[in-house]
């Protein structure tokens, strides 16, 4: 037995480490790990709601909230740039990783990073829900000192008196607060008549309601019959959250709330309820109008609109049960076309590259669990995505990847997938759930490529980066195609957990490391591969 033979700088079996840069990850394996920052943004995009396969929520959001922590004491500015730009954006399906966030950089920064944090909180916290939870996670850190309550206080005198009418009658109480909680502790000052009329009513002093004809409907509908309000919401433009219960079993007041226009997320929120009221069948006279909304790029843009969130929409109403609850219905077919047409139309128009892409889809037990704390499945979402890929890319090939028992290409599992834009995304995603468990091995795709000597530009591969199964690293194996096959191979990672780690090397350009999907991430990887 040659004793050298089991020395290879070229192929490390992926329990072992294969350069001084790299980490062991939480599944045995070893990885690069990624830069705070990267770290931040994949907490921002992603959360820690959920598990992940071997780490408890509550451990990985401990570990998030270290990196927070320290940002927000010794970087404060750097983490409000990121909590604005990613917020702002829509680029996370959920607020509470930026409210979280803000809550610590508003409480642990110096002097000018706590009022630095302070002046954005109207962009953050854009709805009276927002600002509720802004307050919950704030008291974790501090106590309600001058600069706090002038931040709160600003936030009610920046809108405007329309505006934050909305805010009080539709977002009531939240989190354990109410509106008149954080008025009673901020104490906003105003020269407006209108302002502090507003400001009397929600803290339930003796006002008049002149000119405040929001409130005024609202108060109105809370004393009116179910017969009376469909007109009163008519009359004020009245939402859903404002009527009383009794009200929304009622198919004329939804008649009435879908002629006003509801909001693109409300929309999707109630398409169970309109379909049992009988508003939403193949042939309803509401089905063609609500559908054509849903997949408006120009709504779900102004909306910030997650895709995530309309994937978790399509799948949930597609389904015909809630995820939570015992609520059924019979999914209205138009309304599961005009959803799967609204997955794509959230992503920004991108322009074909003309590139060859393979795109891989970890299928491992670890892509079993749910990503940010979503009733969807890591394995799910990355069937999802591919398909934004695939709809726009004319040369493409989609496989899932798992490995074997021994890990390594030849004990690997790699199953080439007849998923196409053409389907349906409740089928694609049905494609991929009823593929084989088995251990993670992230060079399984360069290794398929590399055998079969396929020209690939752009490897994609979507995966919780917890490798460990393989006889090569992932880098190791695309150095090697990129030797023996093309050496302008380009390799995309599209992480679905807030983990530390990457199977991208970081000092390699022609590798790029993408957290989570947003609208965005579609143009991004089109000109990463384009070389821009």
């Amino acid at each position: 037995m040659d004793v050298y033979a089991d020395i290879n700088l070229r192929a490390t079996p992926q329990t072992e480490r294969a350069e001084a840069r790299q980490v062991p990850n939480n599944a045995g394996g070893f990885t690069f790990e990624v830069t705070p920052q990267v770290r931040l943004r994949r907490f921002l995009t992603l959360g820690s709601e959920g598990s992940t396969y071997y780490t408890s929520a509550r451990d990985l959001t401990k570990e998030n909230a270290a990196v927070v922590i320290d940002f927000a004491q010794h970087r404060t500015a750097d983490l409000v740039a990121e909590i604005v730009a990613v917020s702002t954006a829509g680029r996370a399906p959920k607020q509470n990783p930026a409210l979280f966030a803000l809550a610590a950089a508003a409480s642990l920064g110096d002097v000018d990073g706590r009022r630095t944090a302070l002046d954005v909180l109207p962009l953050v916290a854009r709805t009276g829900t927002h600002l509720f939870l802004f307050a919950r996670y704030v008291e974790q850190f501090r106590g309600w000192g001058r600069g706090l309550r002038r931040a709160v206080a600003h936030w009610y005198v920046e809108k405007s008196v329309e505006d934050l009418a909305y805010q009080a009658v539709k977002y009531r109480q939240r989190e354990g607060w109410t509106h008149r909680d954080l008025l009673r502790l901020s104490h906003p000052e105003t020269d407006q008549d209108e302002r502090r009329r507003l400001f009397d009513w929600i803290c339930r002093r003796e006002a008049s309601l002149d000119g405040l004809r929001l409130v005024e409907g609202f108060q109105r509908a809370q004393s009116a019959s179910v017969g009376e309000l469909p007109e009163l919401v008519r009359e004020y433009r009245l939402s859903w959250e404002m009527l009383p219960d009794e009200g929304l079993d009622e198919v004329a007041v939804w008649e009435a709330l879908l002629d006003n226009g509801m909001p693109q997320t409300a929309l999707m929120r109630q398409l169970p309820r309109l379909t049992r009221l009988g508003l939403l069948s193949p042939l309803g006279s509401r089905t063609e109008a609500v559908a054509e909304q849903l997949s408006d790029r120009d709504r779900l843009r102004k909306a910030r609109v997650h895709p995530v969130n309309v994937l978790v929409a399509q799948r949930t109403y597609a389904s015909g049960r809630s995820a939570r609850g015992e609520s059924t219905w019979e999914p209205s077919r138009p309304i599961v076309d005009a959803l799967d047409a609204a997955f794509y139309a959230a992503f920004e128009a991108v322009q074909p590259t003309g590139k060859r892409h393979l795109i891989a889809l970890d299928v491992s037990g670890s892509m079993t669990v749910r990503i940010s704390g979503l009733p969807l499945s890591a394995r799910e979402a990355s069937a999802a995505l591919a398909l934004v890929t695939a709809s726009t890319e004319s040369v493409c090939e989609i496989v899932g990847f798992t490995a074997g028992d021994g890990g390594g290409y030849r004990d690997g599992v790699l199953t080439p997938l007849s998923i196409s834009p053409r389907q349906r995304l409740d089928d694609a995603i049905r494609a991929v759930s009823n593929l084989p468990f088995g251990g993670t091995d992230c060079a399984l795709p360069m290794l398929y490529a590399l055998k079969n000597k396929l020209h690939v530009d752009v490897f994609e591969v979507i995966t919780d980066n917890e490798t460990w199964a393989g006889r090569i690293h992932p880098h190791q194996a695309l150095a090697q195609y990129r030797r023996e096959v093309n050496p302008e191979a380009k390799l995309v990672v599209v992480g679905m957990t807030a983990t530390n780690f990457s199977i991208a090397d970081p000092s390699d350009a022609g590798m790029l490391d993408v957290a989570g999907f947003d609208s965005a991430v579609p143009t991004l990887l089109a000109d990463f591969a384009r070389g821009l």
